[in-house]
């Protein structure tokens, strides 16, 4: 049986989806990413994360998205 690496404990960061073993929230992943960090840099900068926990984090993430739920997203004015 695989190892669960994403994990919620309402007593560790309000509850929010976190690497097991750590404090490091799967948004903090995400954010780093969208702002243009490579795996490489966010590793260096948390030692306790792994190539597969930040895989874990991305499918976590689009595991949640895949819910049947309307997301509005403005539209770009010209």
């Amino acid at each position: 049986m695989p190892k669960k690496l994403i994990i919620s404990n309402p007593k560790v960061m309000m509850g929010k989806p976190i690497i097991a073993g750590t404090r490091i929230t799967v948004e903090m992943i995400l954010e780093k990413l969208s702002a243009g960090e490579t795996t490489e840099e966010i590793l260096k900068a948390h030692p306790r994360l792994t190539e597969e926990s930040i895989r874990a984090a991305l499918a976590f993430a689009a595991q949640a998205l895949r819910a049947d739920v309307v997301y509005p997203v403005a539209e770009a004015t010209s």
